[in-house]
C-alpha cells in the first residue's frame, strides 16, 4: 500500500468530517438522493464517453494508484544494463542469451533477446519504442477516466443543486421550508466537489506520475540496449543512461555508486 496516498485519504476525510461535527451534527449533511445524483451522473457520464471494458478495468487501475510502485528505480534499470554490456564486451551478445531468461521485466527481456538474435538496430528501436507508445496510450486512458470522472461530479453536483432549488422554489407558499430546501439542495455541490477533489482529480494525478516512471525506465531501457548492441564501453553506456535522470537523482545515483 503506498503510504502517502492513503495517508492523503484518511487525513482529508478526517479533516472534512471533523469541522462538519466541530459545527453541527453529520446527519444534514446525508442525503440519499444527492448520492444518488452525483454518483448515477458522473458512472452515466464516464460510461457514454469510454468503453464499458475500459471503465470495468478502472477498478484495476485504481489499486495502482494506491499500491506502492512495484516497478524498478532508475538505478536499478541502470545497474542491469551496465551489468549486461560487461558481460557482452567479455564474452559477445551471445552470452546474453541466458541471462534473459532470468530477467522478470519483459520489456527488457524482449530488448535483450532482439539484439541476440542479430535483428538490425533500427529496427529494436522501431519495435521497443512501438510497445512503448501503445503502452502510453493504455496509462493515458486509464488517466483520463478519472480526469473525467473529476470534471463530472462537480456537474453532477451543480444538477441536483438546481433539481432542488426547483423544487424548493416551486413551494415559496412555506416559508419555512426554504432555509432546510435550500441547504438540501445545496448537499449535492458538496458531494460533487468533495469526490471530485480528493479521489477522482488525485487519483488521475498519481496514475499519470506512476506512467511517467514506467516510461522513464523503459526509456532507459531502449537506450541501454542499443548502445550494447554498437559495442560501447559499459562506462559510456552508464553516463548515456543517466543523462536521462533529474540532476538530483543523478547526485543520489552517483552517491550510492561511492558507496557501492
Amino acid at each position: 500500500m503506498d503510504v502517502g496516498s492513503l495517508t492523503g485519504v484518511i487525513l482529508g476525510i478526517g479533516l472534512i468530517l471533523s469541522s462538519i461535527m466541530l459545527q453541527g451534527a453529520l446527519g444534514p449533511f446525508v442525503s440519499v438522493s444527492s448520492i444518488l445524483i452525483v454518483f448515477g451522473g458522473t458512472i452515466a457520464a464516464t460510461l457514454i464517453n469510454f468503453n464499458l471494458s475500459q471503465v470495468i478495468g478502472s477498478a484495476k487501475i485504481v489499486k495502482i494508484a494506491f499500491m506502492q510502485n512495484k516497478h524498478e528505480e532508475p538505478k536499478e534499470v541502470i545497474d542491469n544494463i551496465v551489468r549486461f554490456a560487461e558481460k557482452a564486451r567479455r564474452e559477445g551478445l551471445l552470452a546474453l542469451e541466458a541471462e534473459a531468461e532470468t530477467l522478470d521485466d519483459d520489456f527488457m527481456k524482449k530488448g535483450v533477446e532482439l539484439i541476440v538474435d542479430g535483428t538490425d538496430a533500427e529496427l529494436v528501436r522501431e519495435i521497443l519504442e512501438t510497445e512503448l507508445s501503445f503502452l502510453e496510450e493504455r496509462h493515458r486512458t486509464g488517466a483520463s477516466i478519472f480526469d473525467g470522472m473529476g470534471a463530472s461530479a462537480p456537474a453532477f453536483g451543480m444538477i441536483g443543486t438546481l433539481i432542488g432549488l426547483i423544487l424548493m422554489l416551486g413551494n415559496l407558499s412555506d416559508p419555512s421550508a426554504i432555509g432546510p430546501g435550500m441547504a438540501t439542495a445545496l448537499i449535492t455541490t458538496l458531494y460533487g466537489s468533495f469526490l471530485a477533489n480528493l479521489f477522482f482529480i488525485p487519483i488521475a494525478g498519481k496514475l499519470k506520475l506512476r506512467s511517467a516512471d514506467e516510461i522513464l525506465n523503459k526509456q532507459l531501457v531502449i537506450e541501454g540496449i542499443l548502445s550494447i548492441q554498437a559495442g560501447e564501453n559499459p562506462r559510456i553506456v552508464a553516463e548515456k543512461m543517466k543523462a536521462f535522470l533529474s540532476p538530483s537523482s543523478r547526485k543520489a545515483f552517483e552517491k550510492n555508486e561511492e558507496v557501492e
